[in-house]
């Protein structure tokens, strides 16, 4: 059977799997292995042990729990809604404040969180209502939530950051310094555009009254809480950074730091611990199938010629090495309209990374590429789930049709930095060196 056929009833039969409702992780494996016993034979399930073994016994994926539950005990601490008053009030005097607000908080618990579930789910569930009730544009108030949520995965530290260097081999520490510029131009260029959109219409984000903002006393409450969240993401990213911690001893001093945080704020109880601790094996669990059963499947994929394929198709079409990556990232923004963004980085990962540093790409610069263009797929129509987190917690009267216009401007704005980012490594590039490398 050659590869081009093998690669076309892999795909048929994945989306079939899909279809049928079987889980992701089972349904990758089973199809890989089903071809692979017609291929092979029966001895094709003895790579089943060792594959799984290799694919979960990395030393880095031991953060993956730890973030998760940091993440979970943030959800529950506090924290979350007191970033979102200190907000309010220091930044709702200002036209589209509010807005500009939920865009600052969901960066800074991006650099706490590492996914985009906490991100969405607090900023709809706190920031949402109050920004409706005071008269803000709906499409302006729930696109500047999907577009701050998104960027959980692009902000470090990163779970799917932490799945592209386990399957790829490149160092963690440089992929988390790599998505930090790229992070910051995104969250700018955000709050320039809710900034200037507001100006010119004012009716779209209203500023707040000089009581609701509160006096001198909220200020500092504010400023307090806005002290606490930059001291826990010194504590994660900053150690990692600054070489004091490696990513797994950071998400151990993370979930520390979540749980005295719980506790500052009086919501630290068993039943909390209980929540987030299940919430933590659930995810966990999730990720660790998924992650077994994209790599049986690529591992057989790449066994049967596939890079090989990509390459002479390549050579054969005579497409420059941006062509290439360009091609690349269409088929990820494709592929995330419809499945997890773990899952594309588990497939795609070790399928397309060596191909672009085998022409001569930095695969740091080409991993921070692929979480952009997830976090760019996973947000958008038919079937971006994030979408379906908002909608889960949005009002009645907010409708589907609503997130989708909503996230129109913004989604541009991605793209734009997509580009500048495939056309300006260095700003991928020149920090990791600077730190890692100086």
């Amino acid at each position: 059977m050659s590869i081009m056929l093998l690669t076309i009833l892999l795909v048929l039969g994945i989306l079939c799997v899909f279809a049928i409702g079987i889980p992701v992780g089972f349904g990758l494996g089973a199809v890989a292995m089903l071809f692979a016993a017609f291929t092979w034979g029966p001895q094709a399930f003895k790579v089943i042990p060792t594959t799984a073994f290799n694919a979960i016994s990395g030393f880095v994926l031991l953060s993956i729990p730890l973030f998760i539950f940091m993440g979970a005990l943030l959800q529950r601490s506090g924290l979350g809604e007191a970033m979102f008053h200190a907000m309010h009030v220091l930044a709702g005097r200002i036209r589209g404040g509010l807005a500009v607000g939920v865009i600052i908080v969901c960066t800074m618990m991006g650099a706490m969180v590492g996914t985009i579930g906490p991100g969405v789910m607090t900023a709809g569930t706190i920031a949402l209502p109050p920004m409706l009730k005071r008269g803000y544009n709906k499409h302006l108030a729930l696109g500047s939530i999907m577009a701050g949520g998104g960027m959980g995965i692009l902000i470090p530290p990163s779970v799917p950051m932490i799945l592209f260097a386990s399957v790829t081999q490149v160092s963690i520490g440089k992929m988390f310094a790599g998505g930090l510029i790229p992070g910051l131009i995104m969250s700018g260029l955000f709050i320039v555009y809710i900034v200037t959109r507001c100006y010119f219409q004012p009716e779209m984000g209203p500023t707040m009254s000089i009581e609701e903002s509160g006096g001198s006393r909220n200020k500092l409450i504010a400023i307090r809480d806005a002290i606490l969240a930059f001291l826990l993401i010194f504590m994660v990213l900053g150690s990692i950074l600054f070489g004091i911690a490696t990513p797994t001893e950071a998400a151990a001093v993370g979930a520390v730091g979540a749980a005295l945080i719980a506790l500052v704020y009086g919501k630290l109880t068993l039943g909390v611990i209980k929540e987030a601790s299940i919430q933590t094996m659930r995810l966990t669990g999730m990720c660790v199938w998924i992650l077994i059963g994209a790599t049986v499947f690529s591992n057989f994929h790449m066994l049967m010629g596939a890079q090989k394929l990509l390459t002479s198709m390549t050579l054969f079409e005579g497409i420059s090495p941006m062509g290439i990556i360009a091609m690349m990232q269409l088929s990820m923004l494709v592929m995330g309209c419809f499945i997890d963004e773990w899952i594309i980085v588990l497939i795609c990962g070790p399928l397309y990374t060596p191909i672009a540093v085998a022409l001569g790409f930095d695969p740091i610069w080409f991993g921070i590429l692929m979480i952009l263009n997830i976090e760019i797929a996973i947000q958008t129509p038919p079937y971006g789930f994030a979408l379906f987190y908002l909608k889960g917690i949005a009002p009645p009267d907010c409708t589907m049709f609503d997130i989708y216009k909503s996230i129109g401007p913004f989604v541009t704005i991605k793209l734009c930095v997509l580009a500048l980012v495939m056309f300006l490594p260095d700003l991928v590039t020149w920090l990791p060196r600077l730190i890692f490398d100086g």
